[in-house]
């Protein structure tokens, strides 16, 4: 089986306020984007990582970022899209036909664990496609346009979604290509394999596994660095 994850880490970190894409901002003195790495980097079920950043930095990448820190299964350094999906849609054309499974993980998650990479493929496997997420715990209201109540939610059946999120080939490949036949943008890749009639399986990720996207979520970062260093 052969096993290839792809990292998005093509965003620009506006709402940072850094000059410097979010990416590449340190976390516990490495970069956020070599924490997610090296977790791919330790998973033997990974065998290859391609590696999506900005145009105007995949020599900083390949220089700074993989060949400093030693990330020997990173190949492709690919530019960037416009959105998100554009970026992914770069990684997903150079996975070639020898690949079973490919996993998607934004690059701004650095506290994904290695057991839950190994789940997600194995789950995968089986289930064909699957993401990791995480019951939302705070009760959730739905309001109008005004922001007035219309009703309480029944948080039950409510997940908030994570990375990576693990598919078979050909079926991310399939959802990738419908998608831009149809013009169609979805908020993460699991929508784009819905939308084509396959069931996507929710499997328990970790409240652990944030996105770091602002100052707040650095800080919040730093914190679970600190109390892992501490646990462990």
């Amino acid at each position: 089986m052969k096993t290839v994850a792809i990292i998005p880490a093509g965003g620009l970190g506006k709402r940072m306020g850094s000059g410097l894409s979010k990416q590449y901002l340190m976390l516990d003195g490495v970069p956020i984007l070599v924490h997610t790495l090296r977790k791919f980097e330790g998973t033997p079920i990974i065998n290859n990582v391609i590696l999506v950043v900005p145009e105007d930095y995949i020599e900083y990448s390949r220089r700074e970022i993989v060949e400093k820190y030693r990330l020997s299964k990173v190949g492709p350094v690919l530019a960037g899209g416009e959105k998100r999906q554009d970026s992914v849609k770069r990684g997903i054309d150079t996975v070639g036909d020898d690949a079973d499974i490919v996993v998607i993980h934004d690059g701004v998650r650095p506290f994904i664990s290695e057991n839950l990479i190994n789940v997600s493929v194995i789950k995968a496997l089986e289930e064909r496609a699957v993401t990791l997420g995480v019951p939302v715990l705070d009760t959730v209201k739905s309001v109008d346009n005004d922001g007035l109540i219309e009703k309480t939610v029944d948080r039950k059946y409510l997940w908030l979604t994570q990375t990576p999120q693990t598919f078979k080939r050909e079926i991310i490949k399939i959802a990738y290509q419908k998608a831009y036949e149809d013009n169609f943008y979805g908020t993460d890749d699991a929508a784009l394999v819905e939308r084509t009639g396959i069931k996507v399986r929710m499997i328990m990720g970790s409240h652990d596994n944030i996105k770091i996207t602002n100052p707040e979520d650095l800080a919040i970062g730093e914190g679970i660095i600190e109390r892992l260093k501490v646990k462990g």
